[in-house]
């Protein structure tokens, strides 16, 4: 099996993630912190997102037996993006913001889940150490600049 490094920084950006989603749930109304902990994460699951596609979806779009996977988690990120501008044009004090920011975490929980569960584990059966490396150093090369792009 090969060295999981690329797995282990897209996990510990998932559990950043679910830090995150938790202080904003736990946010009232139209507040300073409310604004700030939801760009926060707009921007950090924007970028990871983006070089998550760029490194690992990329390779595992072009293996047969991991393409599915990697174009449904494709489309969930859309999803996800989809919910975030929706969210950021809404009234933050809107009991609806929080009722769709409520359907916005549990899309992502579930799919950050299903990667961590499911296709992380079939493209680690997959992957080369040399690949999984590489995927390793394009992400670590990806994301910082995916952040600056996201602000």
């Amino acid at each position: 099996m090969a060295t999981p490094e690329i797995f282990e920084r897209l996990k510990q950006d998932h559990d950043r993630h679910r830090t995150m989603l938790a202080r904003i749930d736990e946010t009232k109304g139209d507040s300073a912190e409310r604004r700030a902990l939801f760009e926060a994460f707009r921007v950090e699951v924007t970028a990871h997102a983006a070089a998550e596609e760029e490194s690992l979806y990329a390779t595992m779009l072009a293996k047969p037996d991991l393409r599915e996977d990697a174009q449904h988690s494709v489309s969930e990120h859309k999803e996800i993006d989809d919910f975030l501008e929706e969210l950021d044009e809404m009234e933050f004090s809107s009991p609806g913001w929080l009722t769709r920011f409520r359907a916005m975490r549990d899309r992502y929980e579930h799919h950050i889940d299903e990667e961590e569960e499911e296709m992380f584990p079939d493209a680690a059966k997959e992957l080369t150490d040399a690949e999984e490396a590489r995927l390793a150093e394009v992400f670590k090369r990806r994301k910082p600049a995916e952040l600056e792009r996201a602000k």
